[in-house]
């Protein structure tokens, strides 16, 4: 298996009408916050399809779709690791489940990574998943970096332990990041909150919303409130 045969499959379902639309979807423009960024036109099922013939990709040959300056290629690489990761988690194969949490960070400081859904369909089971045993520092590292990628994989590694009942981790990086106004920034840390209250129980969200309500950006508190009910959800809102 080559990562050139990856692109081949890639490319022979491209989409010129499909890839014109992702581009504006995912903000390409310039001094937007995916500026560059080059599409095949390949949705996301299709993308997955083959995934699923590649699961033992190479470690060089997913290094090489990473470096891709074709979007979809580093989505196959990044859901070729989420399924390489997977499998050694149930087999419990430390040293590769390390490997693979090296690479995926390694990627991420590179700017490889460098998109909400290459982040969002990763960053809980490669990094959240890595840390469940450990200490979870690295996500409040990552929570301070420059980079707004960083920032979010931060933020979403933290659905990995709401999902195991622990929300401190969440709780903190959203205190952390109360004051970054980014967009995608505020999108995550609302959606970690939300997620946090339908795993471990919304009476733990309102008190940590009704402390923190008047400091939080009205993304973060939209996204957060969106599933409890609606004079709660005014109450909170109004704060």
């Amino acid at each position: 298996m080559t990562a050139a045969e990856v692109k081949a499959a890639l490319a022979a379902l491209s989409d010129p009408d499909y890839a014109a639309g992702a581009a504006r979807y995912f903000k390409t423009g310039p001094g937007e916050y995916g500026e560059g960024d080059v599409f095949l036109g390949v949705r996301v099922p299709q993308t997955r399809s083959v995934v699923k013939k590649f699961s033992n990709l190479p470690a060089t040959e997913i290094d090489s779709l990473l470096a891709s300056e074709v979007h979809e290629h580093r989505l196959a690489a990044v859901l070729i690791l989420v399924r390489q990761f997977e499998i050694a988690l149930r087999r419990g194969d430390s040293e590769t489940q390390r490997r693979i949490l090296s690479e995926y960070l390694d990627a991420v400081e590179h700017g490889r990574i460098n998109n909400w859904d290459l982040v969002d369909s990763s960053a809980a089971v490669i990094v959240g998943r890595s840390l469940l045993t450990q200490s979870p520092q690295l996500l409040f590292d990552l929570a301070e970096r420059e980079e707004l990628w960083q920032r979010r994989v931060a933020v979403i590694a933290s659905f990995a332990f709401c999902d195991g009942g622990d929300p401190s981790v969440t709780l903190a990086l959203a205190s952390q990041l109360l004051a970054d106004r980014r967009d995608l920034i505020q999108k995550a840390v609302g959606w970690s909150l939300r997620h946090m209250g339908k795993r471990v129980g919304t009476e733990t969200l309102i008190s940590f919303l009704e402390t923190h309500a008047q400091q939080m950006g009205r993304t973060a508190l939209s996204y957060a409130t969106e599933h409890l009910d609606a004079s709660t959800r005014a109450r909170l809102r109004a704060l």
